[in-house]
């Protein structure tokens, strides 16, 4: 997936974590993440890739973000694939 593409579908997956209230204070709490790093660092490609991370790391997350955006299940983890650092195998 292209960078452009990976950066639009991180974009809808922060903007769909924002109105998550409860799931968006776990983001960040587990990423350090302030409130006003939701805005300012939008346009950041490394700081997309940790929202693709957190989102990606819970099956009901996919699924409630997928199916309100209209992506398909596997969007999520493709668009982490285009951002930097996807291509790195995390094994833990």
């Amino acid at each position: 997936m292209r960078q452009e593409t990976a950066e639009v579908i991180a974009l809808q997956a922060l903007g769909w974590l924002a109105g998550q209230e409860d799931l968006l204070d776990i983001f960040m709490g587990a990423t350090g993440a302030a409130r006003d790093d939701l805005s300012d660092r939008a346009d950041d490609p490394e700081f997309l890739a940790s929202v693709l991370d957190f989102l990606t790391m819970d099956d009901k997350w996919v699924i409630g973000f997928c199916n309100d955006a209209g992506l398909g299940y596997d969007q999520p983890l493709l668009a982490r694939q285009g951002l930097p650092g996807g291509g790195q195998i995390h094994w833990t």
